[in-house]
């Protein structure tokens, strides 16, 4: 399923963000600055999903989910500005982001701190491929909560960027995700961690890769060989059908 969703109509919100806003409240210091200058042209608070709007109740750690419409100079967006803009805002976004007539969707997943119930912990950011502005929107999902709203918002980008980095692993499913019957449903937390995982891993593999063209030792490059072995290995044990280490029911 695309990530690519068609937001109610209830919920649109169309008001601009002027920059200097985001500037203030993530802190932002003359780099950050330039780099917004540089790459974003304009910020659109596009749609606010909360219970006054949809018609889900608030959960204690989602109480609103924000969309931010983000038309950008140039195709590449450094993760520094989503971050700031993350952190000037206390709920949850999801990021449209376009430009020259394509759109991209990028979301971090963002959680309130054990530590202190007052600030937010943002993950590592997934996102989708370019695509046309006028592709269909698929239909908004189903949920019982402004939570499990997130966990559905969020899954098929999680989904999207792991394909991406191991091709095959195919469609995952919906939030909350499912099992096999017996086994309990793998939560988002653990879905996410896996995929950041499973993307750190494919790293290290293109690191041994470029470390082997570079290397003109044939000893060293057998060496280097078998370590790109046993990468692959655990990269294929991530993606492995139970990777999660569930236990069924007894």
């Amino acid at each position: 399923m695309t990530a690519f969703f068609d937001y109610p109509k209830s919920a649109a919100f169309g008001r601009v963000v002027p920059k200097n806003k985001i500037y203030e409240h993530a802190g932002a210091n003359a780099a950050l600055k330039d780099l917004f200058v540089r790459e974003v042209d304009q910020i659109v608070w596009s749609y606010k999903l909360a219970p006054e709007t949809i018609n889900l109740p608030a959960t204690k750690t989602v109480i609103e989910i924000q969309v931010f419409r983000v038309s950008l100079k140039t195709t590449t967006l450094d993760r520094d500005v989503l971050r700031a803009i993350d952190r000037a805002v206390p709920f949850p976004l999801i990021f449209e982001l376009t430009h020259n007539g394509r759109v991209k969707l990028a979301a971090a997943y963002k959680r309130p701190s054990e530590a202190d119930s007052t600030r937010r912990v943002i993950g590592d950011y997934f996102e989708t491929q370019w695509l046309a502005n006028d592709t269909p929107r698929t239909p908004f999902p189903l949920a019982l909560d402004m939570s499990s709203l997130y966990e559905r918002l969020l899954s098929p980008l999680v989904t999207a960027q792991t394909e991406r980095l191991v091709p095959g692993m195919g469609e995952a499913p919906q939030a909350p995700f499912t099992a096999a019957p017996g086994v309990a449903p793998v939560s988002l937390e653990a879905r996410i961690a896996l995929a950041e995982a499973i993307k750190a891993k494919a790293r290290d593999i293109e690191r041994i890769r470029a470390r082997i063209a570079r290397e003109k030792q044939f000893n060293k490059r057998v060496a280097i060989n078998a370590e790109l072995r046993a990468a692959k290995q655990e990269l294929e044990w991530l993606t492995a059908g139970d990777p999660f280490g569930a236990v069924t029911d007894k």
